[in-house]
């Protein structure tokens, strides 16, 4: 999948936007529909009508006015209300464009947005997207619609990034400021956004943010990322800041401190997501999604 807008032609951004929306539609129908409306409740019970008492209704759901003007026992009847907004927080910073499986982190991304707005649009909710690197590139206002959709769906393809740089903090003050009703939100990133100890640099928007919206985090990585392999000297390139260093990954002192650095950097981030009660699944470019997310979604 090229992810470049420059060098897409619009004939070959229709035919990704059609070949994503084929595969992820189905997944949305066959499976997530059912299991998104369980997992991400509604804003609460409307009142609906009332109807004639029937054996087993609970009695503290008697219409006791009706029951006393037509002198036999009604009852009142509540639906709940469905119709929420769901806002995706998706990372187009340039660690995306990394993959060693089959498919980069930004690949794997666009498709789980894809299943998520498929998922919201079968439950007539409102879907919204806001795309960020160490900045937000853009956001687009929840609406519905498949040709809303499909716009959502297309700039997770095809959006070129001003920036390469990540900043989570700085996308999730943005979904605070511009979402002010309770939103189900989901940040879909690798999360690689930590300081020099390893602590995640977003836990002051984390913490804002959580307190007004319902938040979970979609992460993904590569194999690659968890651990480097011995290949002698190799030129390593930063795709976030474009800087280019040689590294002797036949130093295991070398191997084993970056094992250790990604280890503390998860376990910290896990920490922060426990303390704080976001729920989270964490998955890799070589597994299959639907595990993750079926997952995810069990945890609601």
């Amino acid at each position: 999948m090229q992810l470049s807008s420059h060098s897409t032609s619009a004939a070959d951004l229709l035919k990704k936007v059609r070949k994503i929306e084929i595969k992820t539609r189905a997944l949305s129908h066959q499976i997530f529909a059912g299991e998104y409306h369980s997992a991400f409740k509604g804003r609460g019970m409307a009142f609906s009508e009332v109807r004639e008492y029937q054996w087993g209704d609970d009695v503290r759901s008697m219409d006791w006015n009706v029951t006393a003007r037509l002198r036999t026992p009604y009852v009142k009847v509540f639906e709940e209300e469905r119709e929420l907004t769901v806002v995706l927080l998706v990372d187009v910073s340039g660690s995306g464009f990394f993959g060693t499986a089959s498919r980069t982190k930004r690949e794997l991304l666009a498709e789980i947005a894809a299943v998520l707005s498929f998922s919201a649009i079968l439950n007539n909710d409102k879907v919204g997207a806001l795309f960020f690197s160490d900045r937000v590139e853009k956001f687009i206002p929840p609406g519905k619609g498949r040709s809303h959709l499909l716009h959502i769906i297309r700039e997770i393809i095809d959006l070129e990034p001003v920036s390469r740089g990540t900043d989570i903090g700085e996308a999730l003050r943005y979904l605070t400021n511009a979402i002010k009703k309770k939103c189900t939100a989901f940040v879909l990133s690798d999360m690689m956004d930590a300081d020099e100890e390893g602590n995640p640099r977003y836990e002051d928007a984390l913490k804002v943010a959580v307190n007004r919206h319902d938040l979970s985090v979609i992460k993904v990585h590569d194999p690659r990322e968890q651990g480097i392999p011995d290949l002698g000297l190799v030129n390593v390139h930063d795709l976030e800041t474009g800087a280019d260093s040689w590294v002797n990954t036949s130093s295991r002192r070398m191997r084993e401190a970056y094992g250790a650095w990604y280890r503390e950097v998860a376990d910290k981030e896990k920490k922060l997501f426990n303390r704080y009660k976001v729920d989270s699944v964490d998955i890799a470019t070589n597994e299959d999604y639907v595990k993750g997310l079926m997952t995810l979604f069990s945890k609601k």
